[in-house]
């Protein structure tokens, strides 16, 4: 039985692998300094902040739903993070504000939807909207970069701890806490249960708006703390901090689950290493955003479609098929 659920997970990890190496031959190819160790600090930089946007959205996605909210969510949380160090709260007190909102509006989302029972994208959809427009009452629409310098929030991008970058120990010590929680806990295998079958997790005693209510919640403070990493890359917080959140990170989870064969945290931190370093590549090469924006919603389509258990289950009907004789 062993045998029989390794092979799987080692074909399924060296394909991820082929693809990373294909993406860093290809990039290589026509950028000699994509592999250069000043290009790979800022190809994991920025992954950070896109995996910890995709391991919140990993727990919606787990529980069967969609969160559209949270781009708006993170600008809401970044003008906040901003406002607040530019009238001399601490750093503690002003990355915890930000993240403050992403919870509270995310608990907003798991509240209606889970009890009132409103659609999942209308919900996120509304409350993401709420949220971008509040983002202008801070400064008019204005970025705000006042005190940022002596704050030391600028340090959260350029410090090291053990020779890694700070934004990339915050990915990782995230990503093992929300890794443990989800695979290694009774509370995070209900999320599963949650996702799989409602009716039955209900009738097993599992809380499942609970669940459904933290899935938000926890969505919206992770998109929030990282803006917060994007905020300390650029200097500066403005109210279109978390228009580039969106794609990146539903790719992320998607691809991952199609490679791995379903939503878990290691498959999403693969999908965000793909994504990223292909996101990079396109930089590097000065690739139009609308080219690359193109290009990771592609991506994005065919993971969908291959995780889609429709889509499998019709595959797998066909090849299994018999010939007429």
């Amino acid at each position: 039985m062993t045998g029989l659920k390794s092979s799987p997970l080692a074909l399924r990890l060296a394909a991820f692998l082929v693809l990373l190496g294909l993406i860093a031959t290809v990039f290589q190819s026509f950028a000699p300094a994509y592999l250069s160790e000043n290009n790979l600090h800022a190809l994991l930089r920025h992954m950070s902040v896109n995996g910890l946007t995709a391991i919140g959205l990993t727990f919606v996605i787990v529980v069967r739903h969609f969160d559209l909210s949270f781009p708006g969510v993170a600008s809401l949380g970044a003008m906040t993070l901003g406002w607040m160090l530019a009238n001399d709260y601490t750093l503690m007190q002003s990355v915890a504000g930000g993240i403050g909102i992403g919870l509270a509006a995310g608990l907003i989302n798991g509240s209606v939807i889970s009890y009132l029972r409103l659609p999942d994208i209308v919900t996120t959809i509304a409350t993401g909207g709420v949220a971008v427009g509040l983002s202008y009452f801070y400064s008019n629409g204005t970025s705000i970069s006042e005190n940022f310098f002596m704050s030391g929030i600028l340090d959260l991008n350029d410090s090291k701890f053990l020779s890694l970058d700070m934004p990339v120990v915050i990915l990782l010590a995230t990503a093992i806490l929300a890794f443990i929680v989800l695979h290694c806990t009774r509370f995070g295998r209900a999320f599963y249960a949650t996702g799989e079958n409602r009716r039955s997790a209900l009738f097993s005693g599992i809380r499942v708006k609970a669940y459904v209510l933290t899935a938000f919640g926890l969505c919206g403070a992770l998109a929030c703390l990282a803006i917060t990493l994007l905020v300390a890359s650029s200097g500066a917080a403005n109210v279109t901090a978390g228009n580039q959140l969106m794609m990146p990170a539903f790719a992320a989870v998607y691809l991952g689950a199609a490679l791995f064969g379903a939503p878990s945290i290691p498959a999403t931190l693969a999908g965000t290493l793909l994504m990223s370093a292909m996101l990079n590549g396109f930089t590097l090469l000065a690739i139009p955003y609308y080219y690359s924006d193109a290009i990771v919603s592609t991506v994005l389509i065919l993971a969908i479609g291959i995780f889609d258990p429709k889509l499998t289950t019709l595959l797998g009907d066909l090849f299994s098929r018999k010939p007429a004789r």
